[in-house]
């Protein structure tokens, strides 16, 4: 009884153990595979109609251009897609930059019936925002501030549905704490740059751990995009 108890044993033994060191290779195959790029399904975008087409034609033509900082295609598309669905009337944007953001943001507002605030320190800048602005037909639907945003955004007191920050990465949390109380219960909060350069602490804590808040981060392709809601 004992030889065959030990028998069994002994197989249980193996058995475990064939199962225990088989694991280790397959851990590493599907570690293998996670480190693989993901595939990419993106095509280009395609326009619904003649304005669709004016200001996708415009970005394409804004690249071309002084680049200084804006957002990728793919940080652009899922901002349109964003205020879209939410159906924004009041976007308040934080960097023009040279207004590609605004031009995706734009896509959005026509037909939404909204209107992007958008603010920026820099004439240079704005100036070229302008222009594209124009090129894609879209001036009508944006409202630019030039200055300081934190002495010129604050003076909004109508509710935001869309609050993008884009401006100075240090200032990303002060910009939170200013203008959160005016974001609409169920409003977004996008903030750009959440991939490369190294976000701002602060207001990663500060959008992480608020209960009123809920963050994802988007960070396949681009600089990245932090995606809050204020919940309702």
């Amino acid at each position: 009884m004992r030889t065959r108890t030990n028998r069994r044993a002994t197989a249980a033994l193996c058995l475990t153990g064939a199962v225990f060191f088989g694991a280790p290779a397959v851990s590493t195959a599907q570690q293998q595979r996670e480190r693989e790029p993901a595939p990419n399904y993106q095509k280009p975008a395609v326009a619904k109609d003649d304005g669709e087409k004016r200001i996708l034609e415009a970005i394409v033509e804004a690249r071309k251009g002084q680049r200084y900082a804006n957002v990728s295609e793919a940080d652009g598309r899922l901002m349109r897609q964003l205020t879209e669905a939410v159906g924004a009337k009041r976007v308040v944007e934080l960097g023009t930059s040279t207004g590609e953001s605004g031009l995706w943001f734009s896509l959005a507002l026509r037909k939404t019936g909204g209107k992007l605030y958008t603010h920026d320190i820099d004439p240079g800048r704005i100036a070229v925002a302008r222009a594209n602005f124009k090129k894609a037909g879209v001036e009508d639907l944006i409202e630019i501030t030039e200055g300081d945003a934190h002495e010129t955004a604050v003076k909004n007191k109508e509710p935001i549905d869309v609050l993008f920050i884009d401006a100075e990465k240090d200032g990303y949390d002060r910009y939170l704490k200013e203008l959160l109380p005016l974001v609409r219960p169920g409003g977004l909060i996008l903030a750009h740059n959440m991939h490369f350069p190294p976000p701002n602490p602060r207001y990663l804590e500060a959008v992480t751990t608020n209960p009123d808040l809920d963050t994802s981060f988007v960070l396949m392709d681009g600089p990245g995009l932090g995606i809050t809601i204020k919940k309702r």
